[in-house]
């Protein structure tokens, strides 16, 4: 099928945009989850719900409510109600000076618990009701209809209008709640709206990913945009985004493989829930931003430290040939007993620096200094005795442990501290071990 389809097709267009309308609700309030550090809790309210639901149910099927619309109203409202005492329960708990992280878990368990057990008798007094509830339990979105779309795009657009309105004041509320009290905000009451919210943003998509599988949609998205910007705003922009892209590949990719699954294993019956894949594409997403973002990306930020330690061995080793003189020649064998690194990564350092112009190749095995690289190590050991000079004059500390921190800094001085060391120092010409310091005019 086309992509149109999804939005246009009768039986397509109710998960995929029910799935995006919830998704995009997750992605807003799981910014500020993500930011007050309490993700463990749409995790406790997400299985908090789910006696609510059971309840609904058995309050549905004794008013002999069969319809899908009543049907999902009182799963709905049962499950708003239950999420909300779960979450009064747990500040009960923090009242009585129970650490926070065990009332999440007990109150996780606990609800749970008892909702299970309530199912277990739905499941005899009620089968049909049954059968339906265990969609909420691990995600059904394959089900939903139009009537799913006018819920949760309500519910989605409820969640959206307080969040604009109330856009300042919960921007400065969750990084400062001191300075929040001292303009004379509601806090309290911020954060009553800010625990509403959760709720809602955890009864939307239980429907969709299940109670199991919720709190992974409060976070992901959140997760992911972290990598990418510090503002709130465009925070919570691209937090929605990868929701909505979670939501609407989670439904395609359910779809499509399951159909060439079908076409390639006829027998093995191959089926792709829609709810655990859109938890998967999100997951996905928040890893690939975790790994290649261009500031926070782990991957980048690997290649950036080996980078700087590759530069600082070239350094090292321009500056130890050039402690065994200017004009001599040195062999690679001795090379390698300065630096003990493994020879190919010596052979591979002493090509790049013959390359640059810094050494010249004048044997088989021998290396010499050019000017150019003189210079270079002239100066890299100018920094390295100017900033130990720094460490023993000002800070007191003594000669014999100045050296370790001075070959760290010598790599990341730059000429403006390098003159802001000079004239501070009155530009010294012996370090605290007496030996002579390069001149800004061999340099």
């Amino acid at each position: 099928m086309n992509v149109l389809s999804y939005f246009t097709d009768a039986v397509l267009r109710g998960p995929t945009i029910g799935c995006m309308l919830m998704c995009l609700a997750a992605g807003l309030v799981g910014v500020i989850v993500f930011l007050r550090k309490q993700s463990l809790l749409g995790e406790s309210l997400s299985h908090a719900a789910y006696p609510g639901v059971v309840l609904g149910a058995i309050i549905a099927a004794a008013l002999q409510e069969t319809s899908d619309l009543y049907l999902s109203a009182f799963i709905l409202v049962g499950a708003f109600f239950a999420a909300l005492a779960g979450l009064w329960a747990i500040h009960y708990l923090q009242l009585l000076k129970i650490r926070t992280d065990s009332a999440l878990c007990f109150v996780l368990s606990c609800f749970f618990g008892l909702g299970i057990t309530l199912a277990s008798h739905l499941q005899f007094s009620h089968p049909a009701a049954y059968r339906q509830i265990q969609g909420y339990l691990y995600g059904q979105a394959a089900t939903m209809t139009d009537i799913h779309i006018l819920i949760f795009g309500a519910l989605s657009l409820l969640i959206l209008c307080c969040l604009l309105l109330f856009y300042k004041e919960l921007q400065i509320i969750t990084f400062n709640r001191d300075y929040a009290r001292g303009l004379g905000l509601p806090v309290h009451k911020m954060d009553v709206l800010v625990y509403i919210l959760i709720v809602l943003s955890v009864v939307i998509g239980i429907r969709s990913v299940g109670v199991v599988l919720m709190s992974a949609m409060l976070i992901a998205p959140a997760a992911a945009a972290r990598q990418y910007t510090n503002q709130l705003s465009t925070l919570l922009f691209l937090a929605a985004f990868f929701g909505l892209v979670s939501a609407f590949l989670g439904n395609y990719l359910s779809v499509e493989l399951t159909h060439q699954f079908a076409i390639q294993y006829p027998r093995a019956h191959i089926t792709l829930p829609t709810g655990p894949t859109i938890v998967l594409v999100a997951s996905f997403i928040c890893l690939i931003s975790i790994f290649f973002s261009p500031e926070r990306g782990l991957a980048l930020r690997l290649w950036r430290i080996a980078r700087f330690r590759h530069q600082c061995m070239r350094e090292n080793l321009l500056k130890a040939i050039w402690r065994e003189g200017v004009d001599e020649e040195i062999t690679f064998e001795q090379i390698g007993q300065i630096q003990k690194i493994s020879k190919f990564y010596l052979h591979f350092i002493l090509v790049g620096l013959v390359n640059n112009g810094w050494l010249e190749k004048t044997g088989p095995y021998t290396y010499r200094l050019t000017a150019d690289g003189a210079q270079w190590a002239a100066k890299i050991v100018r920094l390295h005795r100017l900033w130990e000079v720094y460490l023993a004059d000002y800070l007191g500390i003594g000669a014999e442990r100045v050296h370790h921190n001075a070959e760290e800094m010598e790599h990341i001085l730059t000429p403006e501290l390098e003159n802001e060391l000079t004239l501070l120092l009155n530009d010294p010409q012996l370090d605290p071990h007496q030996q002579r310091i390069p001149g800004k005019a061999t340099l």
